[in-house]
Protein backbone atom coordinates (compact mmCIF):
# COMPACT_ATOMS: atom_id res chain seq x y z
CA UNK A 1 0.00 0.00 0.00
CA UNK A 2 1.43 3.37 -1.03
CA UNK A 3 1.98 5.89 1.76
CA UNK A 4 2.80 9.56 1.85
CA UNK A 5 6.58 10.06 1.77
CA UNK A 6 7.77 10.00 5.36
CA UNK A 7 9.41 13.47 5.47
CA UNK A 8 6.06 15.16 4.69
CA UNK A 9 4.14 13.44 7.51
CA UNK A 10 3.26 15.48 10.55
CA UNK A 11 3.70 13.96 14.03
CA UNK A 12 -0.09 13.81 14.33
CA UNK A 13 -0.43 11.98 11.02
CA UNK A 14 2.23 9.48 12.06
CA UNK A 15 0.35 8.78 15.29
CA UNK A 16 -2.88 8.24 13.37
CA UNK A 17 -1.25 5.86 10.90
CA UNK A 18 0.58 3.96 13.65
CA UNK A 19 -2.64 3.38 15.62
CA UNK A 20 -4.49 2.41 12.46
CA UNK A 21 -1.83 -0.17 11.64
CA UNK A 22 -1.89 -1.48 15.22
CA UNK A 23 -5.62 -2.11 14.89
CA UNK A 24 -5.11 -3.84 11.54
CA UNK A 25 -2.51 -6.11 13.16
CA UNK A 26 -4.99 -7.21 15.81
CA UNK A 27 -4.17 -5.01 18.80
CA UNK A 28 -7.09 -3.68 20.82
CA UNK A 29 -5.69 -0.34 21.97
CA UNK A 30 -2.71 1.82 21.13
CA UNK A 31 -1.23 5.03 22.46
CA UNK A 32 1.97 7.05 22.40
CA UNK A 33 3.92 8.61 25.25
CA UNK A 34 7.20 10.39 25.66
CA UNK A 35 10.07 8.74 27.49
CA UNK A 36 11.75 10.04 30.60
CA UNK A 37 11.88 9.43 34.34
CA UNK A 38 8.68 8.09 35.86
CA UNK A 39 6.99 10.48 38.29
CA UNK A 40 6.85 7.86 41.04
CA UNK A 41 10.29 6.30 40.70
CA UNK A 42 10.87 6.73 44.42
CA UNK A 43 7.99 4.32 45.07
CA UNK A 44 9.94 1.60 43.24
CA UNK A 45 12.94 2.30 45.45
CA UNK A 46 10.85 1.96 48.62
CA UNK A 47 9.25 -1.24 47.31
CA UNK A 48 12.66 -2.77 46.71
CA UNK A 49 14.08 -1.53 50.02
CA UNK A 50 11.23 -3.20 51.91
CA UNK A 51 11.99 -6.55 50.25
CA UNK A 52 8.69 -6.72 48.38
CA UNK A 53 10.38 -8.03 45.22
CA UNK A 54 11.00 -11.28 47.14
CA UNK A 55 13.49 -13.37 45.16
CA UNK A 56 13.18 -11.41 41.90
CA UNK A 57 16.75 -10.14 41.96
CA UNK A 58 16.43 -8.85 38.41
CA UNK A 59 14.13 -6.12 39.72
CA UNK A 60 17.05 -4.71 41.70
CA UNK A 61 19.44 -4.99 38.75
CA UNK A 62 16.99 -3.23 36.45
CA UNK A 63 15.84 -0.56 38.91
CA UNK A 64 17.56 2.41 37.27
CA UNK A 65 16.09 1.64 33.86
CA UNK A 66 12.66 0.93 35.31
CA UNK A 67 12.70 4.37 36.93
CA UNK A 68 13.72 5.96 33.62
CA UNK A 69 12.63 3.93 30.57
CA UNK A 70 14.48 6.40 28.37
CA UNK A 71 17.70 4.82 29.63
CA UNK A 72 16.74 1.46 28.09
CA UNK A 73 17.37 2.79 24.60
CA UNK A 74 19.09 6.19 24.85
CA UNK A 75 18.24 7.14 21.25
CA UNK A 76 14.52 6.63 21.82
CA UNK A 77 12.23 9.53 22.68
CA UNK A 78 8.81 7.87 22.41
CA UNK A 79 7.04 4.65 23.33
CA UNK A 80 4.24 3.31 21.17
CA UNK A 81 2.21 1.13 23.54
CA UNK A 82 -0.31 -1.52 22.47
CA UNK A 83 -2.55 -3.95 24.33
CA UNK A 84 -4.24 -7.23 23.51
CA UNK A 85 -7.28 -8.45 25.46
CA UNK A 86 -7.34 -12.09 26.61
CA UNK A 87 -10.31 -12.54 28.99
CA UNK A 88 -11.41 -16.19 28.98
CA UNK A 89 -14.29 -18.03 30.71
CA UNK A 90 -13.48 -19.05 34.25
CA UNK A 91 -13.15 -22.63 35.43
CA UNK A 92 -14.94 -23.74 38.59
CA UNK A 93 -12.71 -25.33 41.24
CA UNK A 94 -12.81 -29.12 41.25
CA UNK A 95 -11.36 -31.61 43.75
CA UNK A 96 -7.93 -32.84 42.80
CA UNK A 97 -7.40 -30.22 40.12
CA UNK A 98 -5.22 -27.12 40.12
CA UNK A 99 -6.31 -23.86 38.57
CA UNK A 100 -4.28 -21.93 36.02
CA UNK A 101 -4.26 -18.15 35.61
CA UNK A 102 -6.21 -17.02 32.56
CA UNK A 103 -3.23 -15.55 30.76
CA UNK A 104 -1.51 -18.95 30.60
CA UNK A 105 -4.43 -20.95 29.18
CA UNK A 106 -3.54 -20.41 25.55
CA UNK A 107 -0.57 -19.74 23.33
CA UNK A 108 2.32 -18.04 25.10
CA UNK A 109 1.66 -14.33 24.68
CA UNK A 110 5.35 -13.62 24.09
CA UNK A 111 5.20 -15.71 20.92
CA UNK A 112 1.69 -14.64 19.93
CA UNK A 113 2.46 -10.93 20.05
CA UNK A 114 6.05 -11.01 18.80
CA UNK A 115 5.27 -11.09 15.08
CA UNK A 116 2.52 -8.43 14.97
CA UNK A 117 4.61 -6.18 17.22
CA UNK A 118 7.63 -6.63 14.95
CA UNK A 119 5.42 -5.82 11.95
CA UNK A 120 4.28 -2.64 13.68
CA UNK A 121 7.87 -1.70 14.48
CA UNK A 122 8.87 -2.13 10.84
CA UNK A 123 5.94 0.03 9.82
CA UNK A 124 7.03 2.80 12.20
CA UNK A 125 10.43 2.82 10.52
CA UNK A 126 8.74 3.54 7.17
CA UNK A 127 7.04 6.59 8.69
CA UNK A 128 10.33 8.29 9.53
CA UNK A 129 13.53 9.35 7.84
CA UNK A 130 16.52 7.03 7.38
CA UNK A 131 17.94 5.99 10.72
CA UNK A 132 14.56 5.74 12.42
CA UNK A 133 14.73 3.36 15.38
CA UNK A 134 11.84 1.13 16.46
CA UNK A 135 12.68 -1.55 19.02
CA UNK A 136 9.83 -3.88 20.14
CA UNK A 137 9.44 -5.30 23.65
CA UNK A 138 6.94 -8.00 24.67
CA UNK A 139 7.23 -8.25 28.46
CA UNK A 140 10.99 -8.42 28.05
CA UNK A 141 13.66 -6.33 29.69
CA UNK A 142 13.04 -3.55 32.19
CA UNK A 143 10.23 -1.80 30.29
CA UNK A 144 7.58 -0.55 32.78
CA UNK A 145 4.68 -1.43 30.49
CA UNK A 146 1.80 -0.54 32.80
CA UNK A 147 3.14 2.90 33.61
CA UNK A 148 3.83 3.61 29.94
CA UNK A 149 0.32 2.47 28.99
CA UNK A 150 -1.18 4.83 31.56
CA UNK A 151 0.94 7.68 30.25
CA UNK A 152 -0.15 6.79 26.71
CA UNK A 153 -3.81 7.22 27.67
CA UNK A 154 -4.89 3.57 27.50
CA UNK A 155 -6.06 3.16 31.09
CA UNK A 156 -5.25 3.74 34.75
CA UNK A 157 -3.35 1.72 37.34
CA UNK A 158 -5.87 -0.01 39.61
CA UNK A 159 -5.55 -0.64 43.31
CA UNK A 160 -4.42 -4.18 42.42
CA UNK A 161 -1.49 -2.65 40.45
CA UNK A 162 -2.97 -3.79 37.12
CA UNK A 163 -3.63 -1.55 34.12
CA UNK A 164 -7.40 -1.15 33.73
CA UNK A 165 -8.77 -0.20 30.31
CA UNK A 166 -12.29 1.23 30.81
CA UNK A 167 -13.55 -0.67 27.75
CA UNK A 168 -11.83 -3.99 28.39
CA UNK A 169 -10.91 -4.28 32.04
CA UNK A 170 -7.50 -5.53 33.16
CA UNK A 171 -7.15 -8.82 31.30
CA UNK A 172 -4.82 -7.45 28.62
CA UNK A 173 -1.24 -8.03 27.59
CA UNK A 174 0.87 -4.93 27.12
CA UNK A 175 3.72 -4.47 24.66
CA UNK A 176 5.76 -1.44 23.66
CA UNK A 177 7.98 -0.16 20.88
CA UNK A 178 10.71 2.32 21.84
CA UNK A 179 11.40 4.70 18.97
CA UNK A 180 13.02 7.97 18.00
CA UNK A 181 10.24 8.66 15.50
CA UNK A 182 8.80 12.18 15.73
CA UNK A 183 5.26 11.07 16.58
CA UNK A 184 2.54 12.90 18.50
CA UNK A 185 1.92 11.76 22.06
CA UNK A 186 -1.38 11.13 23.82
CA UNK A 187 -2.58 12.67 27.06
CA UNK A 188 -2.08 10.42 30.09
CA UNK A 189 -5.13 8.68 31.51
CA UNK A 190 -5.46 10.96 34.51
CA UNK A 191 -8.67 9.68 36.11
CA UNK A 192 -8.69 7.10 38.89
CA UNK A 193 -11.90 5.19 38.26
CA UNK A 194 -11.46 2.77 41.14
CA UNK A 195 -13.18 5.27 43.41
CA UNK A 196 -13.84 3.87 46.87
CA UNK A 197 -13.93 0.25 45.65
CA UNK A 198 -11.77 -2.17 47.64
CA UNK A 199 -12.90 -5.43 46.05
CA UNK A 200 -9.43 -6.51 44.93
CA UNK A 201 -7.75 -5.57 48.20
CA UNK A 202 -10.32 -7.33 50.35
CA UNK A 203 -10.56 -10.46 48.17
CA UNK A 204 -6.84 -11.25 48.03
CA UNK A 205 -6.65 -14.58 49.88
CA UNK A 206 -3.15 -13.96 51.20
CA UNK A 207 -3.24 -10.24 52.01
CA UNK A 208 -0.65 -9.41 49.37
CA UNK A 209 -1.64 -5.73 49.20
CA UNK A 210 -0.30 -3.84 52.24
CA UNK A 211 -1.83 -0.71 50.74
CA UNK A 212 -3.47 0.44 47.53
CA UNK A 213 -1.31 -0.07 44.45
CA UNK A 214 1.43 -1.84 46.39
CA UNK A 215 1.90 -5.59 45.89
CA UNK A 216 4.12 -7.55 48.26
CA UNK A 217 5.41 -10.46 46.19
CA UNK A 218 6.28 -12.34 49.37
CA UNK A 219 2.55 -12.82 49.95
CA UNK A 220 1.52 -13.32 46.31
CA UNK A 221 0.44 -16.72 44.99
CA UNK A 222 1.55 -15.80 41.47
CA UNK A 223 5.09 -15.09 42.65
CA UNK A 224 5.43 -18.37 44.52
CA UNK A 225 3.93 -20.59 41.82
CA UNK A 226 5.67 -18.95 38.85
CA UNK A 227 8.81 -17.03 39.80
CA UNK A 228 10.15 -18.85 42.87
CA UNK A 229 12.75 -21.56 42.25
CA UNK A 230 13.43 -24.44 44.59
CA UNK A 231 11.54 -25.59 47.66
CA UNK A 232 8.94 -23.43 49.35
CA UNK A 233 9.39 -21.96 52.83
CA UNK A 234 7.18 -23.81 55.36
CA UNK A 235 4.42 -21.17 55.40
CA UNK A 236 3.83 -21.08 51.64
CA UNK A 237 2.00 -24.35 50.80
CA UNK A 238 -1.02 -23.37 52.87
CA UNK A 239 -1.27 -20.10 50.91
CA UNK A 240 -1.74 -21.61 47.49
CA UNK A 241 -5.26 -22.97 47.71
CA UNK A 242 -5.82 -24.79 44.42
CA UNK A 243 -3.74 -22.44 42.25
CA UNK A 244 -1.08 -24.48 40.48
CA UNK A 245 0.07 -21.58 38.26
CA UNK A 246 -0.62 -17.94 38.99
CA UNK A 247 -3.73 -16.41 40.55
CA UNK A 248 -6.57 -14.26 39.18
CA UNK A 249 -8.51 -13.40 42.34
CA UNK A 250 -7.73 -9.67 42.44
CA UNK A 251 -8.79 -9.36 38.79
CA UNK A 252 -11.79 -11.66 38.90
CA UNK A 253 -13.51 -9.52 41.56
CA UNK A 254 -12.84 -6.21 39.81
CA UNK A 255 -16.11 -4.60 38.63
CA UNK A 256 -14.42 -3.50 35.43
CA UNK A 257 -13.86 -7.16 34.58
CA UNK A 258 -17.19 -8.42 35.93
CA UNK A 259 -19.49 -6.00 34.13
CA UNK A 260 -17.77 -3.67 31.72
CA UNK A 261 -15.08 -5.58 29.85
CA UNK A 262 -15.65 -6.35 26.19
CA UNK A 263 -15.02 -9.96 25.07
CA UNK A 264 -11.99 -10.67 22.83
CA UNK A 265 -12.66 -10.10 19.15
CA UNK A 266 -10.41 -12.74 17.61
CA UNK A 267 -8.66 -16.03 18.26
CA UNK A 268 -5.05 -14.82 18.49
CA UNK A 269 -4.94 -15.79 22.15
CA UNK A 270 -7.81 -18.27 22.29
CA UNK A 271 -7.75 -20.39 25.43
CA UNK A 272 -7.31 -24.16 25.47
CA UNK A 273 -10.15 -25.48 27.68
CA UNK A 274 -7.91 -28.30 28.91
CA UNK A 275 -5.55 -25.77 30.50
CA UNK A 276 -8.15 -24.13 32.73
CA UNK A 277 -7.43 -26.69 35.41
CA UNK A 278 -4.93 -29.53 35.64
CA UNK A 279 -5.09 -32.92 37.34
CA UNK A 280 -2.70 -32.49 40.25
CA UNK A 281 -1.83 -36.14 40.87
CA UNK A 282 -1.09 -36.68 37.22
CA UNK A 283 1.07 -33.54 37.04
CA UNK A 284 2.96 -34.43 40.23
CA UNK A 285 3.99 -37.76 38.68
CA UNK A 286 4.81 -36.52 35.17
CA UNK A 287 8.48 -36.50 34.06
CA UNK A 288 10.14 -33.32 32.81
CA UNK A 289 10.09 -34.35 29.16
CA UNK A 290 6.36 -35.06 29.15
CA UNK A 291 5.58 -31.78 30.93
CA UNK A 292 7.68 -29.88 28.41
CA UNK A 293 5.89 -31.59 25.53
CA UNK A 294 2.41 -31.13 26.98
CA UNK A 295 2.81 -27.43 27.78
CA UNK A 296 5.13 -26.45 24.94
CA UNK A 297 4.26 -23.03 23.55
CA UNK A 298 2.37 -21.89 26.66
CA UNK A 299 3.36 -19.51 29.45
CA UNK A 300 3.10 -22.43 31.89
CA UNK A 301 6.68 -23.28 31.06
CA UNK A 302 7.78 -20.07 32.78
CA UNK A 303 7.60 -22.09 36.01
CA UNK A 304 9.54 -24.95 34.44
CA UNK A 305 8.71 -28.63 34.69
CA UNK A 306 10.20 -28.90 38.17
CA UNK A 307 8.24 -25.88 39.37
CA UNK A 308 4.92 -27.16 38.05
CA UNK A 309 5.49 -30.58 39.59
CA UNK A 310 6.50 -28.98 42.90
CA UNK A 311 3.34 -26.84 42.91
CA UNK A 312 1.13 -29.86 42.31
CA UNK A 313 2.79 -31.87 45.06
CA UNK A 314 2.61 -29.18 47.74
CA UNK A 315 -1.05 -28.44 46.98
CA UNK A 316 -1.88 -32.12 47.32
CA UNK A 317 0.15 -32.44 50.52
CA UNK A 318 -1.42 -29.33 52.05
CA UNK A 319 -4.91 -30.62 51.26
CA UNK A 320 -4.09 -34.01 52.77
CA UNK A 321 -2.73 -32.41 55.93
CA UNK A 322 -5.65 -30.00 56.22
CA UNK A 323 -3.35 -26.98 55.86
CA UNK A 324 -4.70 -25.65 52.58
CA UNK A 325 -6.82 -22.54 52.70
CA UNK A 326 -10.28 -22.85 51.11
CA UNK A 327 -10.55 -22.34 47.37
CA UNK A 328 -11.35 -18.79 46.33
CA UNK A 329 -14.75 -18.30 44.73
CA UNK A 330 -14.64 -18.42 40.96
Amino acid sequence: MATTPAPTLTPERRAFLAKQRATTLGFDAAGVTGLGPLPHGDALDRWLEHGMAAGMDYMHRQAARRRDPGAIEPRATRAVVVTKHYLTPDVAPAPGRGRVAKYARGRDYHAALRRPLADLARYLVTLGPPGTLARPYVDAGPVPERELAQRAGIGWIGKNTMLIDPRRGSYSFIAAILTNLDIATDLPFAADRCGTCRACLDACPTGAFPQERVLDARQCISYWTIEHRGDFPPHVPAMLGDWVFGCDVCQDVCPWNERFAEPPTDQMLAADPSLGSIDLRELAATPDEEIATRFKGTALMRAGAAGLRRNARVILDAAHDGRRRPSSPS
